[in-house]
């Protein structure tokens, strides 16, 4: 398989599986991708999810640039149609090892938390092979970061290392390379010690509310929380609280 899933608890551990080539997305992987996605939505058991990439050198190091030789004048990229990261209100972890870039970058930015081993090296290289990062680097990086160093990226294809991807926002934490699937874990735990429902609720109205007036976004946020109102987890959280004990939360 080129795509690895996983289950451990409310936990899915989704691994590209192709590191004799540095987990290059091919057609293959991409589908297969998107359909550990689909498994990992709609698997009730399941509240957060780490992606990352099989082997040592590489998160994934891009699109299968040879593929590229067989594509027709205006033929559309329709990984931008498949169902990513941020069109799956479920929270992701992407744990980035060596290289992560073109595609690969691009998948970590639909995912909510950036973790990188301290041997990462990220960037959109497209523009130095004839192409584009058209899968949403493009679109996505400088919502992410400082535009001019956006802007320096995406134009010159040039390539950051973890640190640097931490200096300036694109990563949440830099960590040893062996501590890079603990360090997702225990940011996956912490995230499910929030009720999964308002967890899921907050990630939509981040993710909708981006490009809606804050006047819109703050109606959708406060429709979002009406929805949660006399859930089972919602009188749950109330009752832990003034009994000061730990929420069983039940996901309903």
């Amino acid at each position: 398989m080129s795509v690895d899933f996983e289950k451990e608890g409310r936990l899915a551990t989704i691994t590209m599986n192709r590191p004799e080539k540095l987990n290059a997305i091919n057609a293959e992987q991409s589908r297969a991708m998107s359909e550990a996605l689909v498994r990992f939505r709609d698997d009730p058991e399941l509240w957060v999810a780490i992606i990352t990439g099989a082997g040592d050198r590489a998160f994934s190091a891009g699109a299968n640039i040879t593929g590229f030789l067989d594509r027709r004048p205006g033929e559309r990229d329709d990984r931008a149609e498949r169902v990513r990261g941020d069109n799956i209100w479920k929270p992701l972890i992407a744990a980035i090892h060596g290289y992560c870039l073109g595609g690969g970058l691009e998948l970590a930015l639909t995912c909510d938390i950036r973790i990188a081993a301290d041997n990462s090296r990220l960037g959109l290289p497209e523009i130095k092979v004839g192409v584009i990062a058209g899968g949403g680097g493009v679109s996505r990086l400088p919502r992410f970061i400082p535009r001019a160093i956006a802007s320096e990226m995406i134009l010159t294809g040039k390539h950051i290392d973890a640190q640097e991807a931490y200096r300036i926002g694109l990563v949440n934490e830099v960590v040893p390379r062996d501590q890079l699937m603990p360090t997702a874990k225990k940011w996956a735990e912490t995230i499910c010690e929030a009720g999964p429902l308002q967890v899921r609720a907050a990630k939509e109205g981040l993710i909708r509310g981006y490009n809606l007036t804050l006047a819109e976004s703050d109606q959708l946020v406060r429709d979002l929380a009406a929805s949660l109102r006399g859930t089972e987890d919602a009188k749950e959280g109330a009752r832990a609280f003034v009994e000061k004990r730990k929420p069983n939360w039940k996901g309903k």
